[in-house]
């Protein structure tokens, strides 16, 4: 019985991570590090890989503290490339994941999974997304995510970042909207309004009862949801389409 919230196993995850640092490295090479990149505003390529390296070595700094940490090294030492910061980062992270069980408990942010799988899911998709964001920059259309990986992504996005980080961050909808999303087979309701931020996976019953449903194929709902397709990337059915752009704005919100 696999443990963690995730839809895939832990296995498939950590090679998924392991690919994505390989394609995020190779894309650097032929993209120079000062080009802006048009996904994350004010950020270069150079940036955005920095930032990826920074965030392995904070996760590892956070399981072997127990805790958040304050400190941790952001920037590349003295006559580092950002490259091998980027890539140093990823082989601590690694060896940190690789040496417990993704069931083994581990400090995280969401008290739904307080497991070392978590950071096996987290690092893959900060890694996807952050992947697609320089491929873009380099003038590449975006390799695409696998449909299993891109699955377990919106999963990933509705239950933590919509479901979980909002109202941590205590944003909510204007107005009351249920928003069905449906891809690859799977069904979530995604419900916000005034009072209220939550989403679930939910049965075929009861995404007929939302007021618009949003479709696409994985890779494109995924990409959506974290904001890094346009709308017109995916599909609304129903007549509460602003629902669905509320959905897409505090999604914006939750994983800026």
């Amino acid at each position: 019985m696999m443990r963690g919230q995730a839809l895939i196993d832990h296995g498939r995850l950590f090679e998924a991570l392991e690919a994505e640092v390989e394609l995020l490295a190779g894309v650097v090479h032929d993209a120079a590090l000062p080009v802006p990149v048009r996904m994350c505003p004010g950020w270069t390529v150079g940036e955005v890989l920095r930032h990826v390296g920074s965030v392995y070595r904070l996760v590892v700094a956070w399981l072997r503290g127990g805790q958040r940490p304050r400190e941790w090294q952001r920037e590349p030492r003295a006559g580092e490339s950002v490259e091998h910061f980027f890539r140093s980062g990823f082989a601590e992270l690694a060896g940190v994941l690789a040496a417990h069980d993704p069931g083994d408990p581990a400090p995280t942010w969401w008290p739904a999974d307080r497991t070392y799988g978590f950071w096996y899911r987290r690092m893959a998709h900060e890694t996807v997304v952050h992947r697609v964001d320089v491929q873009d920059a380099a003038g590449l259309t975006p390799t695409v995510v696998a449909d299993d990986i891109a699955i377990d992504g919106i999963d990933e996005a509705l239950a933590l970042w919509f479901g979980h980080r909002l109202p941590l961050i205590g944003l909510t909808g204007t107005r009351d909207g249920q928003v069905a999303v449906r891809s690859g087979g799977h069904t979530w309701i995604a419900r916000a309004g005034p009072t209220e931020t939550v989403a679930w996976r939910c049965s075929e019953a009861e995404a007929e009862r939302a007021g618009v449903t949003v479709t696409g194929r994985p890779h494109d709902v995924y990409l959506w949801l974290w904001g890094r397709n346009v709308p017109g990337s995916v599909t609304y059915d129903g007549a509460d389409e602003d629902a669905a752009g509320q959905l897409w704005a505090l999604m914006r919100l939750a994983t800026r």
